[in-house]
């Protein structure tokens, strides 16, 4: 199996080295600056409970230089793929697979279900259409994430906790290319279980995202001030629940309620949120992919959403003024 991680950070770089670990798997990384210098100098190193170990995945600048793939594990910041997705075509044989591992509403999210909004694109994260034109939903086999990881110097993974990646094909079956991927990650020691229904999962991740980040970037709190004062938790209860009334509409079904998932932040104590650590390292922001798209669902299946609509304005206002958006 030939499997290449496109946008190799915390989360690309924790899957690379325990795949390569496993030695099954052909991996080639793609990577850019002193990370990618590091890992060629050094090669990728993983520190994971306590300990410590290094791999030697083969390492590229480019998609050229690793040539067709089995799997295309993308792993980018979802702001980023629209400028990336004419750079991976190097990688894309006949039948190569793009597994989706990005935070959010993905591009290819109407392809294959059924209904009225099938095939429909999502603007917020594909504007021009390009990415579905150049990255075709047929290709994809859905991710989603749950480890969270770092990377604190070149070269290096900090693995904090989590060892899920959920995987599921967009019209719900399970496909051959999808199991394969699956026991490969496996072996590898994480667990990958394939899900008929990949959206209700990413909604479940999605449905803490849309409200812990924007309200993280907007007031600097952490996950324990967010679930903890009483104002800042209604406000985010109320956009869960406009979250849940929009992914209803398009037939998911949470497995749980807006409380638990509330309880289950909480749980994870005084944790800066992605969107706030991007914001004070002046990174973008994924304004977009987990609240932008969120308001354009809404639209579309014409769900009312007015406090993710007042959040998602103060937010982009706030990234824009951050030179973060």
């Amino acid at each position: 199996m030939k499997l290449c991680i496109f946008g190799a950070g915390a989360i690309g770089g924790l899957m690379a080295a325990k795949l390569a670990a496993k030695g099954d798997v052909d991996v080639t990384v793609i990577a850019r600056g002193p990370h990618l210098a590091a890992m060629q100098a050094n090669g990728l190193k993983l520190v994971s409970d306590g300990q410590e170990m290094v791999v030697r995945p083969r390492c590229v600048a480019s998609a050229e230089e690793a040539g067709p793939q089995d799997y295309v594990l993308v792993t980018l910041k979802a702001h980023s793929l629209p400028g990336a997705a004419k750079q991976m075509q190097p990688l894309l044989g006949e039948n190569t697979a793009i597994v989706s591992a990005i935070n959010g509403i993905p591009w290819w999210y109407f392809h294959k279900l059924a209904g009225p909004y099938e095939d429909r694109r999502v603007a917020s994260v594909d504007p021009d259409g390009s990415v579905w034109d150049l990255l075709h939903p047929s290709r994809v086999i859905g991710c989603v994430v749950y480890p969270a990881a770092e990377v604190p110097e070149p070269g290096v993974i900090e693995h904090t906790y989590g060892d899920r990646f959920t995987l599921g094909e967009p019209d719900g079956t399970r496909s051959e290319r999808a199991n394969a991927l699956s026991a490969a990650l496996v072996a590898a020691g994480f667990k990958a279980p394939v899900r008929p229904k990949i959206r209700d999962e990413m909604w479940v991740k999605l449905w803490g995202n849309m409200a812990f980040n924007p309200l993280s970037a907007l007031t600097t709190a952490t996950l324990d001030i967010i679930t903890g004062d009483p104002e800042l938790r209604a406000v985010c209860r109320q956009m869960m629940l406009e979250g849940q009334a929009i992914a209803e509409r398009l037939g998911v079904r949470f497995a749980i309620d807006v409380d638990k998932r509330i309880a289950g932040g909480a749980e994870v104590g005084a944790h800066k949120t992605s969107m706030l650590q991007d914001l004070e390292r002046g990174r973008p922001m994924e304004v977009d992919a987990l609240l932008g798209s969120v308001v354009e669902l809404a639209e579309i299946v014409e769900v009312p959403a007015p406090t993710c609509r007042i959040v998602l304005a103060l937010l982009r206002t706030r990234a824009r003024l951050a030179g973060c958006y």
